[in-house]
């Protein structure tokens, strides 16, 4: 089914988020907000932005096994947790049983989580505006999913090496 309009959930978390038998996910539960971007908090505003928002908490979420009401962050916002955090290597903030050092595919995996908490980053930019739009968000997904199964790893800027790709 193609939605042709924005909808705006005001509760998209982990566990509004069901995997079926193909591993497709279905999210459930239109109700009342829970993880809204700031501007919800200062101004009041919903947006089809604040889902974007609630989209990087729960891939942080995912991959780190970390929650933003954590004991763990006090006064700190995850957000400030992640670029402080992501620059010292993403072996530091993944969950530990996605990321074990004995993998032959280390660096692949790495540099897939990697690559989706600078994409989570984006989701949770203080500024609704400098968020991407969730379609976009879809798409970047896609390609960092494309470039696992291929086992490339982006270096340099954007350019793709070779790791193990099929011939």
């Amino acid at each position: 089914m193609d939605i042709q309009y924005p909808i705006i959930h005001c509760d998209i978390k982990l566990s509004n988020i069901l995997l079926d038998e193909d591993m497709v996910a279905h999210v459930r539960d239109f109700g009342v907000a829970k993880l809204l971007g700031e501007e919800f908090g200062s101004v009041g505003i919903f947006s089809i932005k604040s889902n974007v928002y609630s989209c990087g908490i729960a891939l942080i979420e995912t991959f780190t096994k970390k929650k933003p009401t954590d004991n763990y962050f006090a006064e700190e916002m995850i957000r400030h947790w992640m670029e402080c955090s992501l620059p010292k290597g993403v072996i530091e903030i993944a969950d530990a049983d996605l990321l074990r050092r004995e993998d032959e595919y280390l660096v692949v995996k790495a540099n897939c989580i990697s690559s989706i908490m600078k994409l989570a980053l984006n989701c949770l930019a203080e500024l609704p505006g400098e968020r991407k739009d969730m379609k976009d968000v879809v798409v970047e997904l896609k390609k960092i999913k494309q470039r696992l199964l291929n086992k490339e790893v982006v270096v340099d800027q954007g350019k793709l090496k070779e790791t193990n790709k099929k011939k």
